[in-house]
């Protein structure tokens, strides 16, 4: 991730108003812009495959499927623009560009950003009261981190790898990992 052009920090507001009229995605943390790379195949692959299962999956439903062009607002402090994530909110139906009650996020990785996207970026979903699920989905091999909400409120660790299944209780889905890694070639070290 790399800071935008400004050295003065922004308030949401400001930013808000300022990603309007750009041309890129921007990312917003506690006044700092961060600029929104292009993705790999693999990535866009990954978060294809699993947009369309889930969005056929909640064919009916009053649960909402969105992909990397929406973003979520995590309080007064962040904005983020996650690969996939479900919104079953309807509350959220009437937000057009932004949206507050996500039940599910998935940051599919990647080199650049896995780092922030297990630390920083998880610190402030974990503060959405509405996240049950947190899913981050490796792109270097067949291998996922669920992190779901318990009825205490903490966050517990459920991995899954190679021929396993991927289950998701918030949104009472399952698939398996060949139908999440379809099509996907694992690149070599070349990029």
């Amino acid at each position: 991730m790399s800071v935008a052009g400004s050295s003065a920090a922004m308030t949401l507001e400001e930013f808000l108003a300022w990603e309007a009229a750009q041309e890129t995605r921007h990312e917003y943390v506690a006044g700092e812009v961060y600029g929104h790379a292009g993705a790999s195949d693999v990535h866009v692959t990954i978060t294809l495959n699993l947009g369309a299962l889930l969005r056929a999956h909640l064919r009916g439903n009053p649960c909402r499927v969105y992909l990397a062009d929406m973003r979520v607002r995590v309080g007064a402090d962040a904005v983020f623009y996650p690969d996939v994530f479900v919104t079953c909110d309807p509350s959220d139906k009437d937000r057009t560009h932004t949206k507050e009650n996500p039940v599910l996020v998935v940051e599919v990785l990647s080199p650049s950003t896995a780092a922030f996207d297990r630390g920083r970026k998880f610190a402030h979903y974990r503060s959405l009261p509405s996240l049950q699920e947190y899913l981050l989905i490796d792109t270097a091999s067949r291998a996922v981190d669920l992190y779901r909400r318990g009825a205490d409120g903490l966050w517990v660790l459920h991995p899954s790898a190679g021929g396993d299944n991927l289950a998701l209780a918030s949104v009472d889905f399952t698939c398996s990992l060949d139908d999440l890694y379809e099509d996907v070639s694992f690149p070599s070290s070349a990029p």
